[in-house]
């Protein structure tokens, strides 16, 4: 029995409990700027820094621990292609 491409698309999705309990063994600056995502996705790692006032180097510190965990994706900006913004994958 095959699954329809958009049942197999939502296999890859992080249920709630899922996105929480892999966000709980994170540290604090990378659930701060989860939950900046959480409201105002997609930003920047300049807008990340503004919104959560974090220094740019604990932003980017605080995104790699986002990526490796696979709670936080990225895209090239559509106003400004030199950049990229982050959003939350669940």
């Amino acid at each position: 029995m095959s699954t329809s491409p958009v049942e197999s698309a939502d296999q890859g999705r992080l249920t709630e409990s899922e996105y929480r309990e892999r966000l709980r063994e994170l540290p604090p600056s990378a659930k701060l700027v989860a939950k900046v995502l959480e409201g105002d996705a997609p930003l920047s790692q300049g807008g990340l820094a503004e919104e959560s006032l974090l220094p740019d180097r604990t932003v980017r510190y605080a995104l790699n621990r986002l990526e490796d965990e696979e709670l936080v994706d990225s895209r090239y900006s559509f106003k400004d292609a030199r950049k990229q913004v982050y959003f939350l994958t669940v």
